[in-house]
């Protein structure tokens, strides 16, 4: 039997429905359930081939647990190492890199000084030329937490005056300022498994349970092409980052969409704010991923997603690693009778374990004189 669970915390109808719909589909050796955790001791298995995560980015100490689980063999989505150093700039960065356009974005220091630094820990960090990227990003414009979500600490500004007002309130975070983009079609997209893509017309100005209730408005032969385009641009972007259940929101302007938003631990899926028909397609969706997963998922060994910019970096690694010489195999003994016997063949080497790439972590930034 393998279990697949869902660990969760304030939201009711996905769980539920979840583990149902599981338990339908499922053939008989696979079933869902609640995640139940007792005690967690380093380096023990949990029960689970499969965990869909929707709480950790929230709870440590759950976030501690799947990591230990996912070394086990538990294939945990998303990925809990890769989203705990996953953030907003680099998901930007990436985006460029992959072909994906983005609004044009800076990344500032915090106005405050991290805790336990001083002055001297920021000798490397020049002062900003507010002028500068103030006339390179424009106004109106955004600032908002380089990590985070939930529309928390998001601010629009439409002066120089507005922008050191809402700085200064930031303290220690480390924040993003972006160009505002004036969009005629806006969109949410679920991706599940890197491969099933829903595209929703999504209109983040309205109050939270009326975003959903909107249409698109591109249409005809450009509005197809704009659906095939940003199909291409979700999967693109969750290959490149290797999430598994994510969502990618798109502003439309000048046909062209620019990603917004697309780094979500776990993304919105609840029936009261998504609508029933999106919530049928997450629900279903999600648990034909997980029962393909529990199937595939191999016992200690690493069953999670890793995206493209982690893989080839391990594999690179890999390849310039020094390589260990097989033994060479003795020789036949003079002795031998008149046939004589072949020398054993050395073993062959295997190639060593494939391991996602160890993340450089970033130097605080230090606190920019507002003026």
């Amino acid at each position: 039997m393998k279990k697949i669970g869902i660990l969760f915390g304030q939201e009711n109808t996905f769980p539920q429905a979840f583990v149902d719909r599981v338990n339908e589909k499922a053939p008989a050796d696979i079933r869902a359930e609640f995640v139940q955790i007792d005690q967690v001791e380093q380096h023990v298995a949990t029960d689970y081939a499969v965990i869909i995560d929707r709480i950790s980015q929230d709870v440590p100490f759950y976030r501690a647990f799947l990591k230990n689980a996912a070394l086990m063999g538990t294939a945990v989505i998303n990925n809990p190492f890769w989203w705990s150093a996953d953030e907003k700039f680099f998901n930007n960065a990436l985006a460029v890199r992959l072909g994906v356009p983005v609004p044009k974005t800076l990344l500032l220091p915090s106005k405050e000084r991290p805790a336990d630094t001083s002055e001297r820990s920021f000798r490397n960090l020049a002062m900003m030329d507010w002028e500068k990227a103030f006339a390179h990003i424009g106004f109106p414009a955004y600032m908002k937490p380089h990590s985070g979500g939930g529309w928390k600490n998001v601010y629009k500004l439409n002066s120089p005056e507005e922008f050191f007002r809402a700085y200064d309130e930031t303290g220690q975070l480390v924040m993003l300022f972006q160009e505002a983009v004036d969009f005629t079609d806006y969109f949410r997209c679920y991706c599940i498994g890197g491969k099933d893509v829903l595209i929703m017309p999504y209109e983040p100005r309205n109050e939270p349970h009326l975003r959903y209730a909107t249409e698109m408005k591109t249409t005809g032969e450009a509005g197809q092409k704009l659906l095939a385009t940003m199909k291409d641009y979700v999967l693109r972007l969750n290959h490149g980052l290797g999430y598994d259940f994510n969502t990618v929101e798109f502003a439309v302007r000048d046909g062209i969409p620019l990603a917004i938003d697309f780094g979500n631990p776990a993304p919105d899926a609840d029936v009261n704010s998504v609508g029933q028909a999106n919530f049928e397609w997450v629900v279903e969706a999600a648990a034909n991923m997980a029962i393909a997963r529990a199937q595939a998922q191999k016992p200690g060994q690493d069953n999670l997603t890793w995206g493209t910019f982690v893989h080839p970096t391990a594999m690179a690694a890999q390849a310039a690693a020094p390589k260990t010489a097989a033994p060479k195999a003795a020789a036949a003994p003079k002795a031998a009778p008149a046939k004589k016997a072949a020398a054993p063949k050395a073993a062959a080497e295997k190639p060593a374990a494939e391991k996602p790439a160890a993340k450089a972590k970033a130097a605080p930034k230090a606190a920019a004189k507002a003026k």
